[in-house]
């Protein structure tokens, strides 16, 4: 909790000058920001050492678990963000925190090649979810389990997502929101490829 807390302070000093979240859920930071990232923390497969958050932002979900999950022998976390500047904010969290997260200032596309498998793969409100297995499949392998926060609507990013892509998912409600859910996914391929990875 200090870490997080540590977390918050400077999430609440680098917004004055970076969007890091919506300035409308400031005063819901620890529910809309810290509880609805932390949630994924519980849902990872036992024994998943190296994961990856795409589109991280101000650093979640990738930085909660990361700092939840600093503990754990061999934990790696890489977060990958296209914009410097929130880049530079996560490396500050992730120094003061102790936190074990590898931040990569890039595109996913870029990041992806030759990254190799992940236990884990995760993103929050980064895009609807055809396009978002779009840029996690070649970051997926036999093992590989995807932890998606999605909002309403979910249950038509489901139908569109399948008629490109085949995979298991379970459902779960959001913790931390309502109308959201946390999409536990397994099993990606591509309909035209054997798997992820070709």
């Amino acid at each position: 909790m200090d870490r997080l807390a540590q977390y918050e302070s400077l999430l609440l000093k680098w917004q004055k000058s970076i969007n890091l979240v919506s300035a409308g859920t400031l005063a819901e930071l620890w529910r809309r920001h810290m509880l609805d990232s932390a949630q994924l923390a519980m849902l990872a497969p036992e024994g998943a050492r190296r994961w990856a958050d795409l589109g991280s932002g101000g650093g979640f979900p990738g930085l909660v678990i990361s700092i939840l999950l600093a503990g754990q022998p061999g934990f790696e976390m890489h977060l990958v963000e296209s914009d410097q500047r929130k880049c530079i904010f996560m490396r500050e969290v992730a120094r003061a925190t102790g936190a074990p997260a590898t931040i990569h200032s890039k595109r996913i596309e870029a990041f992806a090649e030759g990254a190799g498998a992940f236990d884990v793969v995760s993103a929050r409100a980064l895009a609807p979810l055809d396009r978002l297995l779009g840029w996690a499949a070649p970051l997926f392998g036999p093992g590989t389990t995807g932890l998606f926060l999605k909002g309403k609507g979910v249950e038509d990013e489901l139908t569109l997502a399948r008629k490109s892509w085949i995979f298991d998912v379970d459902l779960h409600p959001s913790q931390s929101d309502p109308a959201g859910s946390v999409l536990v996914l397994r099993g990606l391929h591509g309909r035209d490829r054997k798997d992820a990875r070709d």
